[in-house]
């Protein structure tokens, strides 16, 4: 690819990011949200947690060593995280860093 495909490709790419991020408040500043969309911003957050939750576990054979030590600790990490700050975001990002350096490194 030549430099100028590469800018055309850039461009693109940040005006449709731009569109995404723009595109509730051009449609839904003066509305109501319609109830799919308060289901979804409801009820996402911990959809995703029981997801990540089932992708850690998922190919783990408890009768063999490290017996998924890891990965409950893990698990058990993000619980006490949520539970204390009350915040998905958080729950969901640190508790993902503590998996994947626990798979890393231990």
């Amino acid at each position: 690819m030549s430099n100028t495909e590469i800018m055309i490709a850039i461009a693109v790419m940040s005006l449709v990011n731009l569109f995404t991020r723009i595109f509730p408040f051009l449609f839904f500043k003066k509305a109501e949200l319609p109830s799919s969309l308060e289901f979804i911003g409801k009820y996402f957050p911990s959809i995703i947690l029981t997801i990540l939750i089932f992708y850690t576990l998922k190919e783990i054979d408890f009768s063999l060593y490290p017996y998924g030590i890891k990965e409950i600790g893990a698990i058990l990490f993000t619980i006490v995280l949520h539970l204390g700050l009350k915040n998905y975001l958080i729950s969901i990002f640190f508790g993902t860093i503590f998996y994947m350096g626990l798979v890393q490194y231990l």
